[in-house]
């Protein structure tokens, strides 16, 4: 209980909690939930990403999505080693989980995960085309840099300083997405297609939130590794979303929350 105080007293104060020993097994547990779902996020990612640089429409694509795939893996080994830090056997996971597992694209997840490891569920679907490619980029990193921000301000220095690096290169491939889906938007040969993408991957990003006002969101702020609810940072995302598109001519599609549909199907008599 008083190491329970300590700790609290330092997170209200805005101070950074730096080791293991500072830390209750509630604090431990949490934040080896977030950073693991970062850490398989960053891997899945980035071998997701490794068949399209064959698909790379010139050389210098090439190189750029070569680029993107050694920060991801950059970022994961970054993150495991955080863990590491904290006892996780890293290399056991790494052999235990199939990071390149992919379901059909015509399946829809909602916000279920199909297999034990921790990444973000849109990490299951594949990434097939060269605007599948870049719409990832634009919604995807930019969804991740979202979330991103309260790690970048969380309670856990290591991981709070960890981030300041990966924020910049999340960044940069976001501004690679929005190049490429302004140059296919304005291209009557690929806006179609950048459109049929943005159909895809737009509701699949906003799913990658969690649901408003959740009990695991609110003690994820009550501890400091998270600043804001769910919903406030899936609407950030989707206004700089919105503007962008509407800007470059694309229809931005609906997307429903998955809760939302269940409330209407009990609705529905039997």
């Amino acid at each position: 209980m008083e190491k329970e105080e300590r700790m609290m007293a330092k997170i209200r104060a805005g101070e950074k909690i730096e080791s293991p020993e500072e830390m209750t097994e509630e604090y431990r547990e949490n934040l080896i939930h977030l950073m693991l779902m970062q850490a398989d996020s960053e891997l899945a990612g980035a071998y997701g990403y490794v068949p399209i640089i064959m698909k790379a429409p010139n050389i210098t694509e090439a190189l750029v999505v070569a680029t993107i795939v050694k920060d991801e893996i950059r970022h994961a080994r970054v993150m495991y080693k955080l863990l590491e830090d904290l006892g996780v056997d890293v290399d056991t996971r790494f052999k235990q989980y199939d990071y390149t597992l992919r379901v059909s694209d015509k399946m829809d997840l909602g916000s279920r995960r199909v297999a034990g490891d921790a990444r973000v569920n849109i990490f299951y679907y594949p990434i097939e085309t060269w605007a599948d490619f870049v719409m990832f980029n634009f919604c995807m990193d930019r969804g991740a840099g979202h979330q991103l921000v309260d790690a970048l301000h969380c309670s856990y220095g290591p991981w709070s300083r960890a981030m300041e690096g990966i924020f910049k290169e999340e960044s940069m491939h976001i501004s690679h997405g929005e190049t490429w889906v302004k140059r296919m938007a304005q291209d009557p040969a690929t806006r179609d297609e950048i459109q049929e993408a943005l159909n895809r991957w737009y509701p699949r990003t906003m799913n990658i939130f969690g649901r408003p006002n959740s009990p695991r969101n609110k003690l994820y702020r009550k501890l400091g590794l998270k600043q804001r609810d769910n919903e406030e940072v899936r609407q950030a995302f989707a206004r700089e979303v919105k503007e962008f598109v509407e800007q470059v001519g694309l229809t931005l599609p609906e997307w429903k929350p998955e809760w939302e549909k269940v409330s209407e199907e009990a609705a529905i008599p039997g």
